[in-house]
């Protein structure tokens, strides 16, 4: 009878039970002459238009761990879209590739803004999404990537960085953000110490956003990758605690910026 009741409920708010299934696909896109490789994650038992969020990979490229992410995503009834920064097929397999090609663009950044913004594109042009309510996440380099985004005026309700880099050489491009920001960082970062956070929290007060930073004590860099291992005294370790207080803070920022 309480399996009956239940069926009964999710069919009078419009859910249907048959056949819901997260599905995902491959998305080829350009960015001028550059073809770039997406990951589209939703639910299809949600009808109707739904927020977006843009997912953005680590420095490694869009792999598993951004392409799991965009499916959890659209199990929360969201349309995910996982971006490709680097372009189709470039996935380094080394911490020394991954940093090389990761400089490209951190050294870059308006080459960054316009392949970010080009999977924007594609998420907006998703006909289950509703432009009003749109939000971009990343991981490390991807929570530059984010930040850019936001800086170049994007039109988003807000972003979530997750264990970023936060230098930033235009500062003034901040008075661009137009949504709400949220950073989760890991407490003992040793790549991204304190200075670094007290110095994007001047520039944000400066620039009049709406922003918030977390910090989880115990947390080093990576903190929400289970593949980063768990020796903090790499720097780079998972730590479950974290990721799951990170994921709950973000699903938190999503009800207030989704309303």
């Amino acid at each position: 009878m309480r399996s009956l009741a239940v069926v009964m409920m999710l069919l009078a708010v419009g859910v249907s039970t048959a056949g819901a299934e997260v599905r995902t696909k491959v998305v080829e896109y350009k960015e001028g002459n550059t073809t770039l490789e997406g990951y589209l994650a939703w639910d299809d038992a949600v009808k109707g238009p739904r927020p977006g969020v843009l997912v953005v990979h680590e420095w490694t490229g869009l792999g598993k761990y951004v392409k799991s992410r965009a499916e959890q995503l659209a199990k929360l009834g969201y349309v995910a879209f996982g971006a490709d920064i680097y372009g189709k097929g470039v996935r380094p397999s080394t911490p020394e590739e991954a940093g090389k090609t990761a400089g490209i663009y951190k050294g870059d950044r308006a080459l960054t803004r316009t392949r970010v913004n080009a999977a924007l594109e594609q998420l907006l042009a998703n006909g289950n999404v509703d432009p009003r309510r749109v939000a971009a996440i990343g991981y490390c380099f991807g929570g530059m990537v984010v930040q850019e985004l936001a800086r170049s005026g994007a039109d988003l309700a807000g972003v979530v960085a997750f264990h970023s880099d936060l230098s930033n050489p235009s500062p003034d491009d901040d008075r661009n953000i137009k949504g709400k920001v949220l950073v989760l960082q890991g407490g003992d970062d040793p790549f991204v110490p304190t200075k670094d956070v007290e110095a994007f929290e001047s520039r944000m007060h400066a620039a009049g956003v709406n922003w918030q930073v977390v910090q989880y004590g115990g947390a080093v860099h990576s903190y929400t990758n289970p593949d980063a291992g768990n020796d903090n005294s790499k720097g780079a370790a998972y730590n479950a605690q974290a990721d799951h207080r990170s994921w709950e803070a973000m699903r938190a920022f999503f009800g207030e910026i989704f309303k």
